[in-house]
């Protein structure tokens, strides 16, 4: 059992973090600007199960004051598309993890599946062109995470989705660095711009549940394990081989 704080409880994936954490016996702690909208989520009992803390994610005290007696965080909270703020956002979450005396270091961040290497190039999809520009806040958020001696994971999954059904014959497949879809190495000698349109006509492959996003956090948070320090990436693959 370890103590799990969650910022950004309320949101898609946050949510999930706190009941999944909760299942597993985990003692969660959730970081909320809401408390109606937590605890209308949650429902009473549920909310019961949580340590909840009301603040704001901006204020270094508050966020450091929460840390105390954490053995890891998840950083679930803003989107890329709020740009500065949430680039500020998460670096005030990190820095206080760094700065915190009692708290272990273990860090799970959000970002996308646009910061993974695209096998045989030097290359990732948020620096192509047609990528949206303010998935490059997820570039610099890992950037900050690379400047730091944290614990820390990067979750690079595509889009997330409510729950999907996959057939029964596919798994997860997990990597770390790389995209998690195959490649041919022809797409070495592409243009960006061929990299681009081809990656985008593969990026519904990338679709995943939340469920399954947050389940792989969690079955890794302890410290020192696999995928420290990585960008981590999902997708469903079939079990049986193409012909």
């Amino acid at each position: 059992m370890m103590k799990i704080i969650v910022f950004g409880a309320t949101g898609n994936t946050g949510r999930r973090a706190l009941e999944q954490g909760s299942k597993m016996g985990h003692e969660m702690t959730a970081f909320v600007r809401n408390s109606e909208k937590f605890n209308q989520q949650q429902g009473e009992r549920s909310a019961k199960q949580v340590k909840v803390i009301v603040d704001d994610m901006m204020n270094p005290a508050s966020v450091g004051e929460s840390l105390s007696h954490q053995d890891a965080a998840i950083i679930a909270a803003g989107h890329a598309g709020q740009g500065d703020e949430f680039v500020r956002l998460v670096d005030n979450i990190i820095s206080q993890c760094e700065n915190h005396p009692s708290f272990s270091g273990r860090v799970w961040v959000m970002g996308g599946a646009g910061l993974l290497d695209i096998p045989y190039t030097d290359l990732i999809g948020n620096n192509l062109p047609g990528f949206p520009t303010e998935y490059k806040n997820h570039n610099r958020n890992f950037e900050r995470l690379l400047q730091s001696e944290l614990d820390w994971s990067m979750m690079c999954p595509g889009t997330m989705n409510d729950s999907i059904e996959p057939s029964v014959s596919v798994h997860l497949h997990v990597t770390t660095e790389i995209l998690p879809i195959s490649i041919p190495k022809t797409i070495e000698g592409f243009s960006e711009a061929d990299i681009a349109g081809y990656l985008f006509s593969r990026f519904q492959e990338l679709d995943v549940a939340y469920d399954d996003v947050v389940k792989c956090m969690l079955d890794h948070i302890e410290p020192g394990g696999p995928f420290t320090r990585k960008r981590v990436g999902l997708a469903y693959q079939s079990d049986y081989p193409v012909r």
